[in-house]
Order: structure tokens, then sequence, then C-alpha cells
């Protein structure tokens, strides 16, 4: 009576990390460094926002985004990529991105690629949702592993022919999470140049994209445009979570073909769930200002002087390019997360829980996730319990 595609799904990774920890007694304070939700203070105009358009509330909200905010999107995007995007037609809001990589692939997967079952690639590591959404459509998620021999990207162009050729939808997550690693504008060109010559679409996601420590990191659509590719070869996802510290707003746009965004509008006409409008408005305001993103990111990059000061002796240690996250290198992932919780208290994600097991194995099985979300001084004390437990 149940179905059979979902059955071998492994645990979530935070129920599985609670299946590891819970029964033991911490060593110390609980620090928490698991979960990258933003603890930095959102912009102090929201709640007026909010409270001035509260009668919003009182109306179904625009499906696909108000004009308003759309022209905000299309706004932010020229004005930070040099992307030309066409609000009416090529972006449509988000209710949190997970929403919209899940469901983009629920419009845009076909059925089957060149008479076979089609296959969707995924990092490795990875957001979960990719494989999910694979999964949901009847497409083979096909994971390509991200390692420090290929600079913690995945290496989409060693992918063998017959693989390509099935190839329906590429994920690709730049600033990677968890490893922070930036896929370059050449990055982009080469697997926009796979896209082409095999047909397949790639789903860029840039959530991290405005947490980084020196050069901003490009989008996939400026990339596209910029080479003349088709315009429904590249779909990009966005989000306020990050970038404006408001994960509880669940706000993000999708952005891409007129003819792709059309197919994600009308699946969103009998599955979605719009933004209401007031929260509209406050991310209307929130892509118009540049300020907050630029002090967060000041924040981020105090964050990650710390962290390179605190790790700089480690072998093997990477500070991230961008993102919020550390990916340090351990012994066994699982067994380092829990000496680390019953000698500290300090809890951490094994690297494992983000990944999947391959013919080359699993690329996270070696290392740890560290979120650098709480406040600086917490952050820095659980770094040093991190650095003292493990590398001593």
């Amino acid at each position: 009576m149940f179905p059979e595609r979902f059955s071998n799904l492994p645990a979530y990774a935070f129920p599985r990390l609670r299946t590891l920890l819970d029964h033991h007694t911490p060593g110390g304070d609980v620090v928490h460094m698991t979960i990258g939700e933003p603890k930095h203070a959102f912009p102090d105009w929201v709640s007026g926002v909010i409270a001035e358009n509260a009668a919003g509330f009182n109306k179904y909200p625009p499906n696909d985004g108000s004009p308003e905010l759309l022209a905000s999107i299309a706004g932010w995007m020229q004005r930070r990529f040099g992307a030309e995007v066409d609000p009416d037609t090529q972006i449509m809001a988000l209710n949190g991105t997970r929403e919209g990589l899940y469901n983009a692939a629920m419009a845009l997967c076909p059925e089957t690629k060149n008479g076979a079952q089609p296959l969707v690639l995924t990092p490795n590591p990875f957001y979960q949702v990719y494989m999910v959404a694979a999964i949901s459509v009847g497409a083979e998620p096909h994971f390509v592993n991200a390692t420090s021999a290929s600079n913690h990207l995945p290496d989409f162009k060693a992918l063998p022919e017959d693989v390509l050729k099935r190839t329906a939808i590429a994920y690709m997550c730049s600033p990677a999470n968890p490893q922070g690693a930036v896929a370059d504008e050449q990055f982009w060109r080469d697997l926009i140049t796979l896209a082409e010559q095999y047909d397949f679409q790639v789903f860029a996601d840039e959530c991290y994209s405005e947490i980084y420590r020196g050069t901003a990191p490009t989008s996939a659509m400026k990339v596209a445009q910029d080479m003349g590719a088709d315009p429904e070869r590249v779909v990009v996802f966005h989000s306020l979570s990050k970038r404006s510290n408001m994960p509880g707003l669940r706000s993000g746009f999708v952005a891409g073909g007129s003819e792709s965004i059309a197919r994600i509008k009308q699946l969103r006409t009998y599955s979605g769930a719009p933004l209401p409008l007031p929260l509209q408005k406050v991310a209307e305001k929130a892509w118009a200002d540049d300020t907050h993103v630029d002090e967060n990111r000041a924040l981020y990059q105090e964050k990650y002087r710390i962290a390179d000061e605190i790790f700089g002796t480690v072998q093997g240690y990477q500070g991230p390019e961008a993102g919020f996250f550390l990916w340090l290198p351990v012994e066994d992932g699982e067994e380092a997360a829990l000496k680390l919780w019953k000698e500290t208290g300090v809890r951490v994600l094994p690297g494992e829980y983000l990944s999947k097991d391959t013919d080359q194995g699993n690329p996270g099985k070696e290392y740890i996730r560290v979120a650098m979300v709480a406040p600086k001084d917490e952050m820095q004390r659980g770094l040093i319990q991190i650095r003292d437990c493990l590398f001593a």
C-alpha cells in the first residue's frame, strides 16, 4: 500500500545524529555547531514592514510573487551579477528555496532521456533534497564525488558518455555546502558546455553566494548569458535565509528561461504554497537593500579569521572560500563527532551523513561539518574545544 521508491532512503542527517549522540551524556556545556541556521541579527526594519502590511494576511497572496517583489529580485540579479532577467516571465518567488529545488525537478525532468531512465547528477556530499527530487520524478540520482583532489567540486567533465547521454538535470551548489568551495567562471562554462552538448539542464543552487571571503562568486545565469547558451539551459535558486539572516521568512526565488519558469509556475498553481503578502513585502525590501548584507558578510569574514587562527597549524585544514561551514578532516567523522560530544559537549555533524557511498568511496566519511553560525564568542569557544579534543 506504500510506495517502494522511498523505502531505501537513509535516515535524515539530524535524526541520525540524535541516534548517535543523545544516549550519551555531553562532556560539558552544549555548543550547537550542526545546523546551518543563521544566528546573526536580521535587519531591524523587518518587524515594521510586517506590521505596516499586516492587512495582507487577510488576502490570498500572489501565487508567483507580487510584481514589486519580482522587480526587486530582477534588480538585484542585474546589480549583483550583471544578469538580465525579465521579472514577468523569468522569476518565481519561492516559499523557501528547498521548495524550488524539489519542484523544479517535478516540473522539468522528462520521463525518459534518450530512451532510458533519466539520470540526475548531484555533487557528493550534497543537500539531501537533490536526491529526493530525483527519486520522486522516477529518475536515478547519480552521485559525483567532490574531494580534495578536485578542489571539493564535482568533476562533471570526467563522467563517461553513457552517463551524460542519460543526464536530464545536474544539480550544482556553489558556494558548496558543506565544503565552502566556489565554482569559478570556467567551471560554470565547462558544465554549461556539457549541458549544451548532451542536452540537460543545470540547476544552480546559489544560496550561499553572499557569504564569501574574497572575490564575490559569480552566477551560472550570468555565465550562461555571456556564453549565449540556450536560455532554458540554467535554472538558478537564491534565498534570503543566509543572505539576510531570515531562515524563518521562508523566502527565496527561482530564475531561468521563460519556458522553464512557465512550467514551474503551472505546477505551483496546483501544488504550491505562496509566501504571505506581508512577508513578500519584507522580501521585496530585502532584495533591494545591500547594506545589511555587507554588514552580515563582515561578521562571517571575522569568523573566517578566527577559524584560520585556531586551525592554522592543523594538517589538512582549508578555510572555506565562502559559506559558513568548516569541513574538517578527521580519521572517521562519526567517531570524531561522538568523541567530541562525550568529552566537550560540542555538537558537530559527521560528513558521511551528507554524502553517499559510491564505487570511489564515501567522500564525507573522513570529515566533520562545523557550522559557524553561533555568536562569535560562543563559536570561538567551540572551535578551540574541537581543536584541543581532536587535533591536539
